[in-house]
């Protein structure tokens, strides 16, 4: 599997964008859907990766800018046919890994708050995401779970989010973190 740059005019990644997008649509009513389709993933300050097989896209992430040094995760879908391989974890430590070269220092989410929802929270709290208010232009929802984490520094803390210092997890084991080794260009996954 590799871990590459979007090409928004690939027709079987805008296929697999809109399966993403019909597969979100029973869970939550239109107002409380946030994800972006493939016009909005094309702005100004979203960068957007692929897991690819042999032709065949097996999953997305993405990156918005929200504020200074402050991004959201969009976009992070796996296959249904590929899923429980670790793909999700993979193209979320690319990004993350990519944020943190960038100098992002935080980075944030919004997902939903159905159980169809759940594999998803259970990756992005054992990656460090912790709930926490809406951030950005998002309001109060109950179809929504807001999520963030801060980008370690290399002294090991955490930066300070809204005037309060966040630590890094103590109770995960490194283990549990997926790691992404890049080399040249655009990244290897391992």
């Amino acid at each position: 599997m590799d871990i590459l740059d979007a090409d928004l005019d690939d027709p079987v990644l805008l296929r697999f964008l809109q399966e993403h997008l019909d597969d979100l649509a029973p869970t939550a009513p239109t107002e409380s859907r946030h994800a972006l389709d493939a016009e909005a993933l094309r702005r100004s300050g979203v960068r957007m990766w692929v897991a690819a097989e042999e032709g065949a896209v097996l999953g997305t992430v993405a990156l918005a800018e929200v504020g200074d040094a402050h991004e959201e995760l969009k976009s992070m879908r796996t296959s249904p046919d590929h899923r429980g391989r670790g793909i999700a974890a993979r193209m979320l430590s690319h990004a993350v890994e990519d944020a943190r070269r960038r100098g992002v220092e935080r980075i944030s989410l919004e997902t939903g708050s159905a159980d169809f929802f759940a594999a998803a929270r259970s990756l992005y709290r054992r990656a460090g995401f912790l709930e926490c208010e809406p951030f950005g232009a998002y309001v109060h929802d109950p179809h929504s779970v807001f999520m963030t984490t801060t980008l370690q520094l290399p002294n090991g803390g955490g930066v300070p989010v809204d005037g309060e210092r966040v630590e890094p997890p103590r109770s995960l084991p490194e283990s549990v973190v997926p790691t992404v080794r890049l080399t040249g260009g655009l990244g290897e996954a391992h």
